[in-house]
């Protein structure tokens, strides 16, 4: 039997924290262990918020090589760049074609974008179907996501469902994969880890960082057991080694904390590490990128000839 394929992608929007790491990176690499695998750095998605050549250029670089310091395998997983396929976007038309604004304007980013009272740009409105594009084109059975993605695999389906039924069976119907555990990953102040509540823990962080960023941790001083530092610590140690040690020393942030500092050290200093080897031969690394990116072109170029042919525009 062939092995189910995984897909997923991300925004060069900057450093990654602990949130991106246990909600979806950490998924990527377990999975190609014993999956077929794409993984995209989504440029043409980050374009409705970034637009500094220089920046997207750096960023583009930086995504590259996080994901190579956090264990992903080139060997294994077709790591890619979106730019790079130009049948996304000609796919992602195509869809515009059959999906209706009423449908759209149901999608979360949109709504909260209108609730902010945002001027609304039209790549803000139409991600949803860009995004269902990356997915259908590469045929996957499963999309690792986080809890606030689950939307946009669901809208790929939907897509693609109306596509089958109006042009004949072309797109495999894929799942949203999210790990129950730690699909919302909580910030130091409780919330969601997002760099919009400026309330991360970088995942390359250097030893000074990861300390000021611990001992930033929001706690209530009515609670035995601080909720916010456990809430982060169960991520590097099972609840059945944690809970004990933290009923042990109840009421004593500062050495819970410390100790949730060096576990932290111990997890992410492996991965600065290699990242910063990495980082001394730029020209490898892109070069991963690029063959990458023909590797995935290969199979998007096909898929496209099957839709040409389904929506009657191949005459030749």
């Amino acid at each position: 039997m062939s092995k189910k394929i995984f897909l997923s992608g991300v925004q060069p929007s900057g450093k990654p924290h602990l949130g991106n790491y246990f909600g979806a990176m950490k998924q990527f690499v377990d999975l190609q262990k014993e999956h077929e695998g794409y993984v995209f750095i989504a440029d043409y998605h980050a374009l409705h918020s970034l637009r500094n050549s220089r920046e997207m250029n750096e960023n583009i670089k930086n995504v590259l090589l996080d994901y190579l310091a956090i264990g992903l395998d080139p060997k294994k997983v077709i790591f890619f760049k979106q730019s790079d396929i130009s049948e996304h976007t000609e796919l992602a038309w195509i869809f515009d074609t059959i999906t209706t604004m009423p449908f759209l304007m149901r999608a979360h980013a949109f709504k909260d974008a209108q609730a902010k009272n945002k001027e609304i740009d039209v790549g803000t409105f139409n991600y949803p179907v860009l995004m269902a594009a990356d997915i259908l084109l590469y045929g996957p059975d499963m999309v690792p996501v986080g809890a606030d993605q689950k939307q946009h695999v669901e809208i790929a389906r939907d897509i693609a469902e109306k596509f089958n039924n109006t042009y004949g069976e072309t797109f495999k119907l894929p799942n949203p994969m999210i790990l129950k555990d730690v699909a919302v990953v909580p910030g130091t102040d409780g919330k969601k880890m997002s760099k919009s509540y400026n309330n991360t823990i970088p995942l390359f962080a250097e030893y000074e960082e990861i300390k000021k960023c611990v001992m930033s941790i929001v706690t209530d001083s009515g609670e035995g057991i601080p909720k916010n530092v456990y809430a982060i610590h169960n991520l590097l140690r099972p609840a059945s080694e944690l809970l004990s040690l933290y009923e042990s020393k109840a009421g004593k942030y500062k050495e819970l904390k410390e100790l949730l500092i060096e576990d932290l050290e111990k997890f992410i200093a492996p991965l600065r590490e290699k990242r910063k080897e990495f980082a001394k031969d730029i020209p490898t690394v892109l070069l991963i990128l690029k063959k990458g990116s023909e590797q995935a072109k290969i199979v998007a170029a096909k898929k496209m000839e099957e839709v040409r042919e389904k929506i009657g525009v191949n005459i030749y």
